[in-house]
């Protein structure tokens, strides 16, 4: 069995979205836990109407570990709450490629659906992962990793105030082999573009890449990175 664990803050606009995507999937042997972080709006009623099993979350880190905790696969899959569209017939795809490069996690792509240009940073973005994946291994939010391999790194470092998706592939690849799958894209939404301005929110994540490759996870405030997932007023 897949576990998608997806973790949730105030997500009524974007979580069914997903949720949808996720049942028009071929691919059903799954269950979907969402870990909701106290939304006040309706993010559980509406995980509950799709049948998802709810346990308390807290921010994307702890939940995912949360998520995890109570989940019955042996494969687990962690999503974003706004990753909008699945590709037809995305689950099986991945997790075919998965078993037949014998990997123990994966990432893939996934694209903000926004302008050109955030196709060409991404694009630039994934030429580098590739080049890099089997050394410096990197994963954008979005992880297939099997339930042995989470368990032996402890989950996600709690402590981690940006990229803690990056940290925890990077430690899990020191138990199991890690490959990136191209897949066709998953797309996400640009919100946080939209709301912190493209240009600092790239220059953020550039570097904070640099940061790590030097100085290690970064677990100090020093880039004001948020990562509640709180819908704007704009946006509802």
């Amino acid at each position: 069995m897949l576990s998608i664990i997806i973790p949730t803050l105030n997500e009524e606009k974007y979580l069914p979205l997903l949720l949808k995507e996720i049942k028009k999937q071929n691919f059903k042997d799954y269950e979907i836990i969402v870990a909701d972080a106290n939304s006040k709006d309706k993010t559980v009623e509406i995980a509950k109407s799709f049948g998802c099993k709810i346990v308390k979350g807290g921010l994307p880190a702890k939940g995912r570990n949360e998520g995890a905790k109570v989940a019955q696969g042996d494969l687990f899959l962690f999503l974003d709450a706004d990753n909008i569209f699945l590709p037809p017939n995305f689950l099986e795809k991945l997790i075919k490629e998965f078993k037949e490069r014998k990997l123990n996690l994966a990432s893939f792509p996934v694209y903000a659906r926004g302008n050109k240009f955030d196709e060409m940073a991404f694009k630039i973005s994934y030429f580098w992962i590739n080049l890099t994946q089997n050394f410096l291994p990197h994963a954008h939010n979005s992880i297939l990793v099997k339930r042995k391999i989470h368990e032996m790194t402890g989950g996600f470092d709690e402590e981690i105030k940006m990229a803690e998706d990056h940290a925890y592939a990077r430690v899990a690849s020191k138990f199991g082999k890690f490959g990136f799958i191209q897949t066709e894209p998953v797309f996400t939404s640009c919100r946080r573009f939209e709301k912190d301005g493209r240009f600092n929110t790239y220059l953020k994540y550039f570097l904070a890449g640099i940061y790590m490759f030097f100085r290690g996870n970064i677990k100090k405030d020093i880039f004001k990175y948020r990562l509640d997932r709180k819908v704007e007023k704009s946006e509802k």
